[in-house]
């Protein structure tokens, strides 16, 4: 079951229209990081973010991987433009999103690798650990990550159809 949260959309720099997927932002959680997500939901509602809450809706079990698709699916079908997941350290949940072709997962500690990582890597799944990072730093990691854009600078664009690339070949060791 999916909530759609919809605050109004206010004209600010960077924001787009919220009837448009960049406006939009698929939020989840595991178990771990069902209350994060629960507050993180709520504050980008007041920021006016177009919000689908796509769990979990109780803090009970939970498996990161499944949380991870659902926020993927919400991206790739369009019906967000980036997606936020949060599990306990971040790491799951990055590792599972990575897995998903179309999907640039990263985890974030600090400001400047949730802006960079979608100006330079067209990032569009940002990871958040609720046991590693407090509620205001995942507040301002969200609206960092979700006001950047990608450049489009010549270089970004070249490293990113070669991660495409390695996706579309689906490299992996052999034994």
């Amino acid at each position: 079951m999916m909530t759609e949260i919809t605050g109004k959309r206010q004209g600010t720099a960077g924001y787009e229209e919220k009837d448009s997927p960049m406006g939009k932002v698929a939020v989840g959680s595991d178990h771990a990081g069902f209350f994060m997500k629960q507050d993180m939901v709520l504050f980008l509602r007041k920021e006016n973010w177009h919000v689908l809450d796509v769990g979990i809706h109780d803090p009970g079990p939970a498996d990161y991987p499944d949380i991870a698709r659902k926020v993927a699916d919400a991206v790739l079908d369009g019906r967000s433009g980036k997606g936020i997941v949060i599990c306990g350290s971040g790491v799951g949940a990055c590792v599972a999103a990575n897995k998903i072709r179309g999907i640039r997962a990263g985890l974030c500690h600090d400001t400047y690798s949730a802006r960079q990582g979608v100006e330079h890597d067209d990032m569009n799944v940002l990871c958040l650990g609720a046991r590693v990072v407090g509620m205001e730093m995942a507040k301002e990691l969200a609206v960092v990550f979700l006001k950047a854009r990608f450049s489009g600078a010549e270089r970004h664009v070249r490293r990113l159809e070669k991660v495409r690339q390695l996706e579309k070949q689906g490299l992996w060791m052999k034994e």
